[in-house]
This record gives structure tokens, C-alpha cells and sequence, in this order.
């Protein structure tokens, strides 16, 4: 079938004012103005309310975390004291709870444009072995993409790291469950829709051997490696204590600095160490809301983009955001940057472009973020309907400036995700009332 999304209000790509003709889950051509597709179509999508973008693409979160959004006791914390918090709760996490937390991540991502996601899910007490398996399921009915992240942690309190005790594992558990995840799920190549990646969460909560041996794994399988890194000032001095060195040198020591790498947050890195990620390849997700709310500091994006590097957004946890927006994200990091380098450096096209091309790079998937014949056909589009666009000129910008929230239509891999607003066959006001209540039993201990 070749559809014709035709006369979009704005699209993000160059030459297709009258639109885009999806064919096998894939951009078949764009429709310059004043022309027609090069082929009959067999069915036409009117977007003329419409502004087109490609998909959104998330590289950071912590689903299990939509359990404790605005947790009491994790308020008005810095990031260890907050983890200190949380961890307890997090504790508490089952099956049953996780499928909960992972279904309404995953739906308010899509509902908010975002066609991709990755997760990095660390945390696995007793019961909850197969999380990532559940993730999986999750995805797979609601047709989002995914490269979920087979977290770990080793190093538990009694060893000197932060997390309690039962939510750690032993190594080589963890990395015979990696290596399980990967022959089971992990999906190579152009248009996969799920893939792996290994991501041990810390350098304060695993131990040198499982950060060299994961990467050894990640390399005998191609698949690519994630973890937070220079997040905060606290995170620096506990490396300098403990390894003799900050974060950055300690990475490379475990033979994780390259291409296969993305990081989370990159607040504290230094020009030099900039420089050197840029060399690596190593690319790098800012989370603004995140780092806002935990005051941990702000990411230099526009200094890494111009050394070189790529750089993504992510929503982070939401016990951190506390969201799982990804376009609301996108306002709060354009906001953030301009804040920093100053109008003329940051536009609304460089929020958006982080939001899709950039991320895509952090995933390493080159048939993502862009809008171009060949790209996977994964799209999303905002109605300007709202009061908050009332009065608009620049259809792009008014959705980062005007605070666009919620997507009208979304498309993964040529099949509509959301309609008019919904995700079909998902019931969210029983989903919102049975997620609260799990949530609550697990806050209560």
C-alpha cells in the first residue's frame, strides 16, 4: 500500500511541502510543492491541520520509576540522597508492577510524538529476573520501538556503593543474562524493533570487573553499551576517592570510550574531556528536566555539538522528571540551552533536531530521525489546536515555543500508533487507576 500523507500545515524536511508517500514501512519519496507523487497512491492521509516531524526518540529513562513520581520522601534532594530514598521502594518492584510502570512510560512516550525509546532498567530484586522480557511484551503490543537496556548492579552498601542489598546481583548472573537477552531479542540492522544494549548503571554502584567484562560481551556481540557518567560533582569526587581518577579516565580504563557508547547526562565533563568523547565517538543524552529537578548541574550541548559529538535527549526516570514527555522535553531543553549560549546560538530546529537526528545517533541507528526516502516511515503529528497555539505564525516553532505536548497521529514503521490522539485498544482511565494503586501498595512497604 502507498499512502500519501499530503499538505501538512509544516514538515520538518527539505522539498516536501505537499508531503510524504509511505510504502512497506518506509519513506517511499517526498512531495515538493507544486507536484504530485512520482506514483498512483492507494490511499491519502489529509494532514493540511497538521505539522509533521519524524519520530521522537527517547535515549534515557527509567521506566519502573513512573511508581514514585513525587515520592514525599525523595523530594527537595540531591541525587545521592534522593537515590538513598528511593532505593528502599524500589525494592519493593514485582512483576506485576513493572508491566504496570513500562505500559504507562511507554504510552505517554507515544502519546507525546515519540516513535523510539530506550530504557535502562538496573534494578532486580527477587521475582523480577525476566524484567526485560516484560519490557519486550510491552513494547510489542503497543508497536513502539525499543532498545532496552539490561542494567546491572553489584556493588550494594556492604561493598561501599549505595544501592541496598537485595536489588544487586552477582556478576556473572548478570552477564549470563545479558548474554540470554541478546540471543533472545536483540534485533540487528535496519527497521529492528527491539534491540539490547548492556548498561551497568554506575560507576558508584558496579565493579571495574563487570564495566570491562561488559564491554568485552557488548563487543563480541555488536551491540551498544549505556550508563550515567559525570552527572554530578558528587559523582567526580566519589571516582577521585575511589579510582584515583574522574569518571572520564575511569570509563576508558574499562575500555568503554568508542562509538558503541552513549552516556547519560554528561554535565561535568571538561573541554579537554569533551574533546576526547568527540574523538571516541562517543556520543552523549541530555536529560534537562532531570537535571533541573535534581539541580545536578547544566549539560554543555553546544559546546559537544560543536567539538564533534551527537547529542540526544531523554526524559530520564520519572521519579526524576517527573515525565515521560518527550516533546515537553524537547521546550525544556531548547529553554535550558538558550538560557546558556544565548539566542542567536540555540533555535527551536537545533531542540528538535536533538530530539530525532541526534538521538537516533545515539541509538546508532541511521535509518531514524530523519525524514527522507529509504528512513523507516516513523512519524509524528501535532494538531495546532490547542489555545496555547492560538495566534501562531511558524508552525515548528510554535510547537517547542508554545508548549505542544501531545501528538494527534503517530506512525511506527508505516502502521498508525496513535489516532486521533489514542493509542487504540489501550483503556488509560483503567490503566491511570490500577497503576496508582500499585503504586501505593508499594510506597507503603
Amino acid at each position: 500500500m502507498r499512502l500519501w500523507i499530503r499538505d501538512p500545515l509544516a514538515i520538518l524536511a527539505e522539498d516536501a511541502e505537499r508531503g510524504v508517500v509511505v510504502e512497506d514501512g518506509r519513506i517511499a519519496e517526498l512531495v515538493p510543492a507544486g507536484r504530485e507523487p512520482a506514483a498512483p497512491v492507494d490511499s491519502v492521509f489529509d494532514a493540511g491541520a497538521h505539522v509533521i516531524l519524524p519520530g521522537l526518540i527517547n535515549t534515557h529513562h527509567h521506566f519502573y520509576q513512573t511508581l514514585t513520581r513525587a515520592l514525599p520522601a525523595a523530594l527537595d534532594r540531591e541525587l545521592f540522597p534522593w537515590l538513598q530514598a528511593l532505593y528502599p521502594v524500589w525494592a519493593r518492584l514485582d512483576p506485576e508492577a513493572l508491566r504496570s510502570a513500562v505500559t504507562v512510560a511507554m504510552a505517554e512516550l507515544l502519546l507525546s510524538g515519540c516513535t523510539t525509546t530506550s530504557d535502562h532498567h538496573y534494578v532486580f530484586p527477587d521475582g523480577l529476573e525476566h524484567a526485560i522480557d516484560i519490557e519486550v511484551e510491552v513494547a510489542r503490543s503497543l508497536g513502539l520501538r525499543a532498545m532496552l537496556t539490561r542494567g546491572s548492579m553489584n556493588l550494594s552498601v556492604r561493598d561501599g556503593g549505595l544501592p541496598p542489598d537485595s536489588v544487586v546481583q552477582d556478576e556473572d548472573e548478570i552477564l549470563a543474562d545479558s548474554e540470554r537477552l541478546i540471543a533472545a531479542h536483540h534485533q540487528p540492522g535496519d527497521g529492528a524493533m527491539i534491540q539490547i544494549a548492556l548498561a551497568p548503571c554506575s560507576p558508584f554502584s558496579v565493579t571495574g570487573s563487570l564495566m570491562r567484562r561488559t564491554a568485552e560481551l557488548a563487543g563480541r556481540h555488536d551491540v551498544r553499551l549505556h550508563t550515567h557518567l559525570a552527572e554530578t560533582e558528587d559523582e567526580n569526587r566519589f571516582c577521585v576517592e575511589k579510582f584515583g581518577c574522574r569518571p572520564l579516565d575511569y570509563l576508558e580504563e574499562c575500555g568503554w570510550l568508542g562509538p558503541r557508547t552513549w552516556l547519560a547526562h554528561g554535565i561535568h565533563f571538561d573541554p579537554s574531556e569533551i574533546g576526547r568523547l568527540a574523538r571516541a565517538g562517543t556520543a552523549v543524552t541530555h536529560c534537562p528536566c532531570s537535571n533541573q529537578t535534581l539541580a545536578s548541574g547544566h549539560c554543555p550541548v553546544h559546546g559537544m555539538e560543536r567539538a564533534g559529538m551527537s547529542v540526544g535527549l531523554g526524559v530520564d526516570g520519572s521519579a526524576s522528571n517527573d515525565g515521560s514527555n518527550l516533546m515537553q522535553e524537547v521546550r525544556a531543553a531548547f529553554l535550558l540551552q538558550r538560557l546558556h549560549y544565548g539566542v542567536t546560538a540555540i533555535s527551536h530546529r537545533d531542540a528538535l533536531r536533538w530530539a530525532t537526528a541526534g538521538s537516533a545517533a545515539c541509538l546508532g541507528r541511521p535509518d531514524l530521525g530523519v525524514i527522507a526516502p529509504g528512513q523507516q516511515a516513523d512519524l509524528a503529528l501535532f494538531a495546532l489546536d490547542e489555545l496555547r497555539f492560538a495566534g501562531h505564525g511558524d508552525p515548528l516553532a510554535a510547537l517547542v515555543l508554545c508548549g505542544a505536548h501531545r501528538a494527534d497521529y503517530v506512525m511506527v514503521g508505516g502502521a498508525w500508533r496513535v489516532r486521533q490522539g489514542a493509542i487504540p485498544g489501550l483503556d488509560l482511565p483503567t490503566l491511570i487507576r490500577s497503576h496508582q494503586a500499585l503504586a501505593a501498595r508499594m510506597q507503603a512497604g
